[in-house]
């Protein structure tokens, strides 16, 4: 039986065909291997559209080196691409225009505003919903300003903190800005009257971005430095949510962020809640409602929008315990684990896209059974074998790529 093939689908960095997550494909190729599953790592640059086939890098689970390999299409394609500003992008957008039609473990979210509003419709959600509004004009951070000490403007499409501008109100009436600027740098804090906010507003968006403007909560821990939690929410390989882990993020000195890739350290979550939460009972409940919580947003999301495999909640939590969503990330990193010490929710997240995506394969392969073969007619004991995968699919061996029956040459 010809094993199911997995496409994990990623962008390149750059012009010299760069991957950013490079190490965490080697190791999901290398668990695929021993769940019975193929993989390989594809960008829409990869694609011939003329014969059909895919010229992908494939890591050997042999030789543990990478290669290059003409292949057929996968059954399964894992979307790992993330926003860029570049031609790679919009190649992304018509390759996902043009293979609509193939099964994807996950499809693209909306922006952080787009699912602001789309949460704030769900009652039980918004108490974990900051007050968020769209930016246009410098009237709607004025507005806000009026309601609360600190804000927060996010461009409605960033990831890793960039361009992120955090806004203070001080007693002497002036602000306190501090931020990141687009390439994650740290900007020095710097004091401004009122009146010269809306100058400053319009110096920051320098990319003609979009933004949203955000209450901001007070997140500093004792040392003075931000933190807040990132909750990974996944399919397993039953096709349903589960919590796979949540971990703790601090920031660096003088950072208003905790992103890891902006120089933030990882630390297991209940050690955090400690240096905030008195008692084990409240961070017991505090976990559990945050659980509850991550999955409800999954399930939300995915039946709103299209179909997901796995999403990152950045969650801060304030003094009184309460749960705050900052965002929602659908192509999250792993990495919060293996900093946090935490090997085994690390290992878990890196194999449920697998596990799930068996599952995927599984369900197809039986629909598409169910529909050819006539209802009063019993399959025989080798078609029944054949249709489906092991069911402790980690103890089938991976063949050798060449005699895999997929690949092109």
């Amino acid at each position: 039986m010809t094993q199911p093939v997995l496409g994990i689908l990623t962008l390149y960095l750059n012009d010299n065909k760069v991957l950013e997550e490079k190490k965490v494909y080697e190791k999901m190729i290398v668990a695929a291997a021993k769940m019975g599953l193929d993989a390989y790592v594809f960008t829409p640059e990869d694609v011939e559209e003329r014969s059909g086939r895919i010229h992908a890098m494939i890591y050997s689970t042999d030789t543990r080196t990478w290669l290059r390999r003409w292949v057929r299409f996968p059954n399964l394609i894992y979307d790992r691409c993330r926003i860029q500003r570049s031609k790679r992008f919009e190649q992304l957008l018509a390759f996902r225009k043009r293979y609509s039609h193939l099964t994807f473990l996950n499809r693209p979210l909306r922006n952080k505003w787009t699912i602001y509003r789309t949460l704030w419709k769900v009652p039980s959600f918004r108490e974990h919903l900051p007050v968020t509004r769209l930016y246009q004009s410098y009237e709607d951070v004025s507005v806000m300003l009026g309601k609360f000490p600190l804000l927060y403007v996010k461009p409605i499409n960033g990831t890793g903190g960039r361009g992120i501008l955090r806004i203070e109100k001080l007693k002497s009436r002036s602000l306190l800005l501090q931020g990141r600027d687009h390439k994650r740098r740290i900007v020095s804090p710097k004091r401004i009257s009122r009146d010269n906010l809306a100058s400053e507003l319009r110096d920051w968006d320098t990319n003609g971005d979009k933004y949203i403007v955000q209450q901001g909560l007070n997140i500093k821990l004792p040392s003075g430095r931000v933190h807040d939690y990132r909750m990974l929410v996944q399919k397993n390989g039953s096709g349903e949510w589960e919590v796979t882990g949540c971990a703790g993020r601090v920031g660096p000195v003088r950072s208003i962020t905790s992103n890891l890739h902006g120089g933030g350290s990882a630390a297991p979550m209940n050690s955090l809640l400690r240096q905030w939460v008195s008692s084990e009972a409240k961070i017991a409940q505090i976990r559990e409602t945050a659980e509850r919580f991550g999955i409800s947003v999954a399930k939300y999301l995915e039946t709103t929008y299209s179909a997901l495999c796995e999403l990152a909640l950045d969650l801060a939590i304030d003094r009184g315990g309460r749960i705050w969503l900052l965002e929602v990330n659908p192509k999250p990193a792993r990495e919060v684990f293996i900093r946090a010490g935490e090997r085994e929710v690390y290992r878990r997240a890196i194999t449920r896209p697998l596990e799930y995506a068996l599952w995927v394969y599984r369900q197809k392969r039986s629909d598409r059974s169910n529909r050819t073969e006539p209802r009063s007619r019993p399959r025989s004991a080798d078609s029944s074998q054949e249709s489906r995968l092991p069911e402790n699919a980690s103890q089938t061996n991976m063949r050798s790529w060449q005699s895999s029956g997929w690949d092109g040459d």
